[in-house]
């Protein structure tokens, strides 16, 4: 078996890290098969949304796996700045049009915790813990520290980024680092059935709504509203555009075609 599993539900694509025996730490072969499958997944008009998930009970992923990624088996240099696949696993590389849910399973943890932050949901099992440990071996949560502070109150962001320390998954919710805390046994069945209610939602929406709510972290509101108005002509012009409003006035289902 593979460093990173892919199966097909349906309209959901399930990724999975598979290296439990390593907590599901990411060497360079794991990270060049996350890139491979968030890109079949966007690619394939069938699919809708992925879980993205980390094999066993123990771990999500619990960050880079040192030894390989930044000792003497990984030469690194100036490659990396044009390196798509360790951006991959920095997470500011999941960028699919369509979303994607992080099910976080046990320890989410550096460059893990990057991971999740790059997925557009996160749900947690009650055992999950999350931290961005970096600080304490000189290393710097880098993207993380840009993602974190904007996900979550400015001074929780900064302990957590300067001491190191760990919080559990009553405090990921509290602070809205996720959106769910559910026992172990029912996370991948609650992230799934997540990922079906949104795949049945307009396709050509649902991918508008993401670029909306990530263009909206950065983007000055007059440009963003001028991408917001282009966007409508769009979609009222397509198909499903059409589609929705005709299936709400007939009380019936929608049949989208993504177009």
């Amino acid at each position: 078996m593979g460093t990173v599993l892919y199966e097909k539900r349906g309209p959901v694509a399930i990724i999975t890290l598979n290296r439990p025996e390593a907590m599901n730490a990411y060497d360079a072969e794991a990270a060049a098969g996350m890139a491979r499958c968030f890109k079949e997944f966007d690619e394939d008009g069938g699919l809708r949304v992925a879980v993205f998930t980390g094999a066993g009970d123990k771990a999500f992923c619990s960050g880079a796996d040192l030894k390989k990624l930044h000792g003497s088996d990984f030469h690194g240099g100036t490659d990396e700045l044009w390196d798509d696949e360790r951006a991959m696993r920095l997470g500011q590389s999941i960028k699919p049009k369509k979303p994607v849910i992080a099910a976080i399973n046990g320890y989410c943890l550096a460059g893990g915790l990057e991971l999740a932050q790059g997925c557009d949901l996160r749900i947690a099992s009650s055992t999950a813990s999350f931290g961005a440990p970096e600080v304490r071996w000189s290393i710097i949560h880098g993207y993380g520290a840009m993602r974190l502070v904007q996900t979550v109150p400015m001074a929780v962001a900064m302990e957590m980024l300067l001491t190191g320390e760990r919080i559990d998954a009553k405090r990921a919710y509290e602070i809205g680092l996720v959106s769910r805390v559910v026992e172990p046994d029912k996370l991948l069945p609650t992230a799934i059935k997540l990922a079906k209610t949104i795949a049945e939602n307009g396709p050509l929406a649902i991918k508008i709504t993401k670029e909306l709510a990530w263009r909206g972290q950065y983007e000055h509101p007059d440009a963003f509203m001028r991408y917001v108005a282009a966007t409508l002509a769009l979609l009222h012009a397509s198909e499903d555009g059409k589609e929705g409003p005709l299936a709400f006035a007939e009380k019936r289902k929608p049949v989208f075609k993504d177009r």
